[in-house]
């Protein structure tokens, strides 16, 4: 199983990191150990600046490579929301020397994911989620607010790594990205239902 993470997919987002609009989707990778599910998220100690960002996540039903667009729909079936911490400062330190930056992003327990999944009956209608830091909403966002489609981020990445059964796709993270400390909660809310919550400990 593969997680697959898609950067800077909305407008703001990108503004918000004084980043270029990509030309075409940008992706990472974060292994297995990274998933964090249900309990609670202890701040890592390498860190001094984690920051938090509320993604839509796609499960990819079946096997595919070199997917054309206009079939891609036919790979997934449902979405759910999914955290990608990442540690800020070393983030930056890494850009700074022109080094990779995965230690930042792909460190375990730094994907955390809900376990409620709902259907994507009509691929064309707008899947809507929040995120609220300590009962304040701190970021919002719609999957029609995304430079890159589901369809066109799994037909882009198809075309270097072939997609299996199970694989998650991280498909981006809209403005209000921000610092969490540990006594935050974070609660991750999908068409308005409270998919994801956690502590930070």
């Amino acid at each position: 199983m593969k997680i697959i993470c898609i950067g800077r997919n909305y407008v703001e987002h990108a503004k918000e990191m004084n980043a270029p609009l990509p030309p075409a989707p940008i992706f990472f990778m974060k292994p297995e150990s990274a998933l964090l599910r249900t309990r609670d998220f202890f701040y890592p100690k390498f860190t001094k600046n984690l920051h938090y960002e509320c993604e839509i996540v796609l499960k990819i039903d079946k096997v595919g490579k070199n997917i054309d667009e206009k079939f891609a729909h036919k790979y997934y079936s449902s979405c759910t929301l999914g955290l990608d911490f990442t540690a800020r400062d070393i983030q930056q330190n890494c850009k700074e020397k022109g080094l990779p930056w995965e230690i930042a992003k792909s460190f375990d327990q730094s994907a955390p994911l809900s376990k409620i999944w709902i259907p994507i009956k009509n691929k064309a209608e707008e899947i809507k989620f929040e995120l609220e830091k300590n009962g304040e909403i701190v970021q919002k966002g719609s999957s029609q607010s995304m430079i890159f489609t589901f369809d066109q981020i799994i037909a882009y990445v198809s075309k270097f790594i072939t997609l299996k059964k199970g694989d998650l796709i991280y498909t981006g993270t809209p403005s209000g990205v921000g610092e969490v400390k540990i006594g935050d909660n974070l609660k991750c809310l999908l068409m308005g239902e409270d998919v994801l919550n956690l502590n930070i400990k």
